[in-house]
C-alpha cells in the first residue's frame, strides 16, 4: 500500500508506521508538514523502506496462549543450514537465541510484558534489508553493532557513500553494488533547525521518529557520536504508553506461520531475541525452510520497536 508523504527531508515520515486511524488522517499530516517551517517540500507518493506494522501480523494464535510443546527444546542450530542462513525444519520443538535488530528508530525497546508477533519484511527496501541480514550470517566477523548501524542507515535514508568508513566497508560486503547505488539516489539530508522547529505541529510519535532518523543520518555520516549515543537516539527508554492501534498481546504468544509451523519471539532488549518454533510431526512444515531474515517480530504495542531477525547466534 502506498502512502502520501513529503519528498526530500520529509520523506522520513514514511519510516513511521502509521496505524489505521492515523492513515485516515494522513492528508492532514501532509498539510501540517507542508505548513511547518515554511514548507518541507511538495507532496508525492512513496513506500517507506520498511513498512511492516501490526496490520501485517495476521497470524497470531491466542488459542495457544500458555501452550508449551511436548519434549525438551532442541537448539535450532542443530538443523541443516541453507546457503542463505536459514534452517531446514524437522518435526520437533526448537529454540534459537539469535541476533535481532531495531528497525524503528525513535520508539521504545521491548519490555513491559508486551508480546511480539510474526510478520514478513515489507517495504520499498525489503530486498536490501533481507540481503543484509542473510549476508551477515556468512560474514560473522562483521560486528553486530555495524550491521545495526547499516540497517539504521537504510531505514533513515542516509547517504551510504558518506557513511563512516567502517560502516561503509560493511555495506560493501553485505549489499550488492546495485543496492548501494539505489539507496544513494533516495538519500535525505538532516533536518535544519527551522524544519525541526516546524515539527512541533505534528503528533508526538511522528516527531520522535523524524528527529531520531535525522539525528542518525548526521551521526552515521559525520562520525560524531559513539554507538551508545546512536542507541540512545534510536531506542527510547523509560515508561511507554500503548500506541494507537495496539493489540493486546501477552509475552510469548504464538503465531501460526503460513508455512505450517508455530513461532514465537521473546526479546531481551532489541539486540537479542529468543525464537521458539514448534513443528508438529507429519505437518506440512517438515522440510520447509525457516529463514530468519524474512521475519520481523512486531510488537503488540505500536509504540515499541519492530525487530528484524537474523540467523546469527547471539553472543556477548
Amino acid at each position: 500500500m502506498k502512502f502520501r508523504v513529503l519528498t526530500t527531508v520529509a520523506l522520513a515520515v514514511a519510516s513511521f508506521t502509521l496505524v489505521p486511524a492515523t492513515q485516515a488522517q494522513l492528508g492532514d499530516l501532509g498539510r501540517a508538514l507542508g505548513q511547518a517551517a515554511g514548507g518541507l517540500g511538495s507532496l508525492t507518493r512513496g513506500t517507506p523502506p520498511v513498512s511492516t506494522s501490526i496490520r501485517d501480523a495476521r497470524w497470531a494464535d491466542p488459542s495457544r496462549d500458555g501452550f508449551t510443546p511436548p519434549g525438551r527444546a532442541m537448539p535450532l542450530e542443530r538443523l541443516p543450514r541453507t546457503p542463505e542462513g536459514g534452517f531446514t525444519l524437522a518435526a520437533g520443538y526448537y529454540v534459537f537465541d539469535g541476533q535481532s535488530y531495531c528497525l524503528h528508530a525513535g520508539t521504545h525497546g521491548p519490555g513491559g510484558g508486551d508480546g511480539y508477533l510474526y510478520a514478513p519484511v515489507l517495504g520499498s527496501r525489503q530486498e536490501v534489508v533481507t540481503t543484509i541480514l542473510r549476508n551477515s550470517v556468512a560474514n560473522p566477523d562483521i560486528p553486530q553493532h555495524q550491521v545495526q548501524q547499516l540497517l539504521w542507515a537504510i531505514v533513515a535514508r542516509a547517504r551510504l557513500d558518506q557513511l563512516r568508513p567502517d560502516i561503509r566497508a560493511a555495506a560493501g560486503r553485505l549489499m550488492s553494488p546495485q543496492q548501494f547505488t539505489a539507496m544513494n539516489r533516495n538519500a535525505l539530508a538532516t533536518l535544519t533547525a527551522n524544519q525541526l522547529q516546524g515539527l512541533v505541529r505534528l503528533p508526538g510519535p511522528v516527531q520522535s521518529v523524524l528527529r531520531a532518523e535525522s539525528d542518525l543520518r548526521g551521526m552515521l555520516t559525520t562520525g560524531a557520536g559513539s554507538y551508545a549515543d546512536m542507541e540512545r537516539v534510536a531506542v527510547l527508554s523509560g515508561a511507554v504508553e500503548r500506541g494507537e492501534g495496539s493489540i493486546d498481546t501477552p509475552s510469548g504468544r504464538w503465531s501460526a506461520h503460513p508455512d505450517g509451523y508455530w513461532i514465537r519471539y521473546i526479546p531481551s532488549g532489541y539486540s537479542r531475541t529468543r525464537t521458539e518454533i514448534w513443528v508438529e510431526p507429519g505437518s506440512a512444515a517438515v522440510g520447509r525452510v525457516y529463514d530468519p531474515a524474512q521475519h520481523i517480530a512486531v510488537p503488540g504495542n505500536t509504540n515499541r520497536q519492530r525487530l528484524a531477525q537474523s540467523g546469527r547466534i547471539y553472543s556477548q
